[in-house]
């Protein structure tokens, strides 16, 4: 029988597609809607950004005729949820949710795609419904992913998927999509199921589940916006879809949020820092709540201002951009809609100029700002900040960042009240930024330390699990040479406490830490642990960063993060994903909302990028393949991990530590010297684990080998 030359039978279909080893968009979805006549779709959620990724496609089928119904979850804000907990019509907070996705300013491409959307709709040729779980008087997301292709000939294609509609959904993760061709015996049956279920759906017949029309204001909006681009040529995908947040005002007053419980050492922490006349450090274990903490202690020092009638400038400055995000989503919660102060000026400074001028006249009690180092650093908003007569709170997240002297140097004298925020405020080998944070900030008020926090449940148990292993033969000759220089090096004078950045013995510490970091027996041990806990959800895994250090002149080794995000999706079948420096602002949210929901993405990669200040409470198994000797970036993974969440009784952290051969022909004293710093590593890890007996017992041999028992 020959082949039909066109429909979705002449397609070169295949029964799964993932995204580590191709184009989902253009080799799935794209040839489908070349051919076919109808599409339904069921999915999490929707943005208008898919449009433009599967613009090839909906141009051919709108031209065709095709027709497409579309149910999906509109996103919701924590207002929105609030609001419905409330008792507010869900479907009016619908309306709105969608509305907002819709005034969002968008790149011309997203617009053409709207434009695209609205004509279909006019021309009755696109439907869309909005689904919400309703069960036992609570409202849920409605999170299933099924899709069905129909064509002229009545054949149809189903398929099941972790993307949703989204730019990051269809491009940005790592997906994978299960199709059943209709015509292929054992697929029949599954495709016409998943076609009966989506009908059920849209015929609003599914239990437990409310299927309603898409609102009007939105529809007759998305029709105005086609008719005024007619015929807009759209790109098959772009990097730019993603938008910007808009800078917007909103209400002007802290107060402590209802639902918030202030638990007795977060009131002590506070009333120690107002008792220290508004100055002085918070020293809280990683994961204890530092920014509720903090803006405690804003809302109750604007309360005592404001019956002074005074206003309260708040000023928060964090490391990195997401934690903006992070600490502008936990302003809100307060009542204050801050200004993000980061990217052009264009975006923050009228907006901030405008606050602090109302603050100035009485018409505003509060102006919150939250900046990066970077943008808080910079001409403009220093020109700003020497203008501020008004109280001011400066309150610095990951507060070490700012001991840096060109970052202390910006901090504002004109700040009347000052508070600090960090786990580890003590600068690593660098005690004259430490002293200046103090002379600036205080001193610290108030204390939590990890065994105590542990203890008092602020954070979870935990049980660790070094795993020891040993280096290659190519490994270990690259590993002899460099403890050879190191040695040489501290014969001459160098030392290891305190080696310049810049110095030849930092770059050998360095290689020899990349190789380390690298060893390639590493990957196996954690493909075996994996594997073993494959079942799990909300993992972790901190990878070395750059590639295996190679000899000169060789090419550069494997990316280790790549190699394991690859062994994870590929090689195991977890849903897993990337989170570094390059993952793009709005993407990240995405994923850690998807991390957090437990529901389609089991594994999160990493190198740095989850080290400071990341909200993942959900975490519960880490597995440390390098990590650096500063004490700073191994307590704060550990409080990664230690988070309280709903269901967690307790964490696992496996930690990766490379050895040399025991026959290995090292400098010993050098050797000793440096493997003991990794050891108080372990230590620090293993003395408040649930499980430090079996942790002194896995590293026994190696501490009897290097006399280091009394560690």
């Amino acid at each position: 029988m020959t082949a039909p030359t066109s429909g979705l039978r002449s397609l070169s279909l295949r029964d799964r597609y993932r995204s580590d080893q191709e184009d989902v968009v253009t080799n799935f979805y794209v040839p489908a809607f070349s051919v076919a006549t109808s599409y339904s779709r069921a999915v999490g959620y929707f943005t208008s950004t898919s449009l433009a990724l599967l613009a090839r496609g909906i141009d051919s089928f709108a031209k065709r005729g095709g027709t497409i119904r579309l149910i999906a979850s509109p996103h919701l804000n924590e207002d929105d949820i609030l609001d419905i907990d409330r008792g507010y019509n869900v479907r009016e907070v619908f309306e709105r949710a969608t509305i907002r996705e819709l005034d969002v300013e968008q790149p011309e491409m997203v617009l053409d795609g709207l434009g695209l959307l609205g004509r279909l709709i006019a021309e009755g040729r696109l439907d869309i419904k909005l689904a919400f779980v309703e069960r036992e008087g609570r409202i849920g997301i409605y999170h299933e992913k099924i899709g069905v292709f129909r064509d002229t000939a009545g054949d149809l294609v189903g398929f099941t998927g972790s993307s949703n509609e989204t730019y990051g959904g269809l491009v940005a993760n790592f997906e994978s999509v299960e199709v059943y061709q209709g015509w292929v015996a054992g697929d029949g049956a599954r495709a016409l199921r998943l076609e009966s279920d989506f009908q059920a759906l849209w015929s609003n017949q599914t239990p437990y589940l409310s299927v309603e029309p898409f609102p009007d204001v939105a529809r007759d909006r998305l029709i105005e916006l086609g008719s005024g681009r007619p015929g807009a040529s759209l790109p098959g995908r772009d990097d730019a879809l993603v938008s910007p947040p808009a800078v917007t005002t909103g209400p002007a007053e802290l107060a402590i949020p209802e639902r918030l419980t202030v638990r007795d050492y977060q009131r002590e922490a506070v009333e120690s820092w107002l008792g220290g006349r508004g100055r002085g450090i918070l020293k809280m274990a990683t994961g204890t709540g530092k920014t509720k903490t903090a803006m405690i202690a804003a809302t109750q020092l604007a309360n005592v201002l404001r019956q002074r009638e005074e206003p309260l400038i708040v000023l928060i400055l964090t490391p990195l951009q997401h934690l903006v995000d992070q600490w502008i989503t936990e302003v809100e919660s307060f009542g204050i809609r801050p200004v993000a102060v980061y990217e052009s000026s264009q975006k923050w400074l009228p907006v901030a100029e405008d606050q602090l001028n109302e603050a100035r006249l009485g018409q505003r009690p509060v102006v919150a700002m939250v900046a990066t180092n970077a943008s808080f650093a910079g001409d403009r908003f220093q020109s700003v900040l020497s203008r501020i007569s008004q109280p001011l709170l400066v309150i610095a997240d990951e507060a070490h960042n700012l001991g840096s002297s060109s970052y202390r140097s910006a901090l504002p004298l004109n700040a009347t009240y000052r508070l600090a925020l960090s786990a580890t405020p003590e600068r690593w080998f660098d005690d004259e930024g430490t002293d200046a944070l103090i002379d600036y900030f205080g001193p610290i008020v108030y204390e939590l330390g990890i065994g105590q926090a542990i203890e008092m449940r602020a954070l979870c148990r935990y049980v660790y699990v070094p795993r020891l292993v040993e280096l290659n033969d190519y490994e270990t000759q690259l590993y002899v040479d460099l403890t050879s220089q190191i040695a040489k090096r501290l014969a001459a004078g160098d030392r290891l406490e305190d080696a310049d950045p810049n110095s030849a013995i930092d770059f050998l510490l360095r290689q020899r830490a990349g190789i380390l970091g690298h060893a390639e027996g590493k990957l196996a041990q954690l493909r075996s642990d994996l594997a073993a806990r494959r079942n799990l959800w909300f993992q972790l895994i901190y990878c070395a960063e750059g590639q295996r250090p190679t000899e000169p002149g060789d090419p550069p080794g494997p990316n280790q993060l790549r190699d394991v995000t690859s062994m994870a999706g590929n090689q195991l079948s977890l849903s897993a994903h990337p989170y570094i420096s390059e993952t793009l602002r709005a993407d990240r949210k995405v994923l850690l909302r998807r991390f957090g929901s437990g529901d389609d993405l089991r594994v999160l990669v990493a190198m740095r990028c989850l080290d400071e200040g990341v909200d993942i409470p959900d975490a519960r198994v880490g597995y440390l393949l390098a990590s650096s000797s500063n004490p700073r970036q191994f307590i704060q993974r550990r409080g990664r991990l230690l988070r309280r969440a709903d269901g967690k009784e307790r964490a696992e952290i496996l930690d990766y530590l490379a050895v040399p051969p025991s026959s290995t022909p090292v400098n010993f004293d050098v050797e000793r010297a440096l493997l003991k710093r990794e050891f108080e590593r372990a230590n620090e890890f293993g003395k408040l684990s649930e499980n430090y007996e079996t942790t002194l017992e896995a590293l026994r041999p190696l501490k009897e080998r290097y006399q280091l028992m009394d560690m």
